[in-house]
């Protein structure tokens, strides 16, 4: 069985993000970037898989600016097989939107044809938490988003699932689309040899018009701006003050 990871060159979860000055977006000069940490999550776990006897090989995918190819070697050096790169943009500014990046996986799993898909479940970046879903639905394929745990058995997996009022538990008939939660596993670091093994993996470069696949921006950045700063907080001397206060403030 084929797993296919898709994976997303995001800014690094460590850099403070700045917003341009003009504010038509957020500011990527000299910013360190890497592997959205959902797609991260998800390479490991394909990863496992194959090291179970339950994978054959592991396709990671980027879909964005020639500059993936970065993010690309790093899932290779994790352990996945080969990759491929779809550019689909020449400014590092330009985010592909997550339909056309559901149309673009769709024509490499009619493509490749995996039995399986993981991916993480939203990138940090614009947090659309969409791609997996819209994948599904273009495919057919069952879905279980928000995974925790995943196990695969034959021609069906069993996903324990994060939800609002707990942990809920699905099975799934493969070929199926499943997006990994933070707690799934944690992802290995890549070693200096498999480093420099990655470097001689093959990464097949393609473009949307080979899946025909328009990526022409149906979205538009009206503004963008800073979060607002917090205020200060105050101390109050009682509980009969703090419900004064709360009180004066229409809190309560």
């Amino acid at each position: 069985m084929k797993v296919l990871v898709p994976v997303k060159r995001v800014i690094d979860y460590n850099v403070k993000v700045r917003v341009k000055a003009d504010g038509s977006g957020v500011d990527l000069a000299n910013v360190k970037m890497s592997m959205n940490p959902f797609d991260e999550i998800a390479v490991e776990e394909a990863i496992r898989l194959k090291e179970a006897g339950k994978a054959d090989e592991v396709i990671a995918v980027s879909i964005g600016v020639k500059q993936a190819q970065e993010t690309l070697r790093t899932a290779l050096a994790m352990g996945a097989d080969r990759a491929i790169l779809v550019v689909a943009a020449d400014d590092v500014h330009t985010d592909i939107e997550p339909l056309a990046v559901a149309k673009i996986l769709k024509g490499i799993v009619d493509a490749e044809e995996p039995g399986l898909v993981i991916a993480g479940k939203q990138a940090i970046d614009n947090d659309m938490n969409a791609t997996g879903q819209m994948l599904a639905a273009l495919t057919g394929w069952a879905q279980a988003t928000f995974a925790n745990k995943l196990d695969v058995d034959g021609d069906s997996a069993t996903v324990t699932r994060e939800v609002d009022g707990g942990l809920q538990t699905i099975k799934v008939k493969l070929p199926a689309i499943v997006t990994t939660d933070l707690r799934l596993n944690e992802p290995r670091y890549a070693s200096l040899p498999n480093i420099m093994k990655a470097k001689k993996k093959p990464m097949e470069e393609k473009t949307p018009a080979d899946y025909g696949v328009d990526v022409t921006p149906r979205l538009s950045i009206v503004s963008t701006s800073e979060p607002p700063t917090r205020q200060a907080g105050e101390m109050v001397g009682s509980v009969d003050e703090l419900v004064s206060k709360l009180k004066e403030r229409g809190a309560i």
